[in-house]
């Protein structure tokens, strides 16, 4: 079974930056990492679990939610089976935990329930 490990969160201060990581294991060999689409998503409590970006197989095409754009990176490291996020620019609406996912899908409209497994996340605050 997939596993996804979060990491990289934290206190920050408004304008600051965080680099998100994501480590997959868990696959099996005839469907790899290098195979499956990269997603990032992000909840605050009492809200749906929402889209952050996407990064495709090969790591060529990006698609990020409209409050994502031009602060925010994705990318990924086929060879270590890892993911990233790096945020820029933070404000304190960015404070939610975030979540990586895989899928083997590209999904034009990524929605939570679209992903069966799910890991901790990690907890990312942004002070005014």
């Amino acid at each position: 079974q997939v596993q996804l490990t979060e990491s990289g969160g934290g206190l920050v201060q408004a304008g600051g930056s965080l680099r998100l990581s994501c480590e997959v294991s868990g696959l099996h060999f005839t469907s790899p990492f290098s195979r499956r689409h990269m997603y990032w998503f992000r909840q605050t409590p009492g809200k749906e679990r929402e889209f952050v970006a996407q990064i495709l197989t090969t790591g060529g095409d990006t698609k990020y939610a409209d409050f994502a754009k031009g602060r925010f990176t994705i990318s990924r490291d086929n060879s270590m089976n890892m993911a990233y996020l790096q945020m820029n620019g933070l404000k304190p609406d960015d404070t939610a935990v975030y979540y990586c996912n895989v899928h083997t899908l590209y999904l034009a409209t990524p929605q939570s329930g679209d992903f069966p497994v799910w890991g901790q996340g990690t907890q990312v605050t942004v002070s005014s």
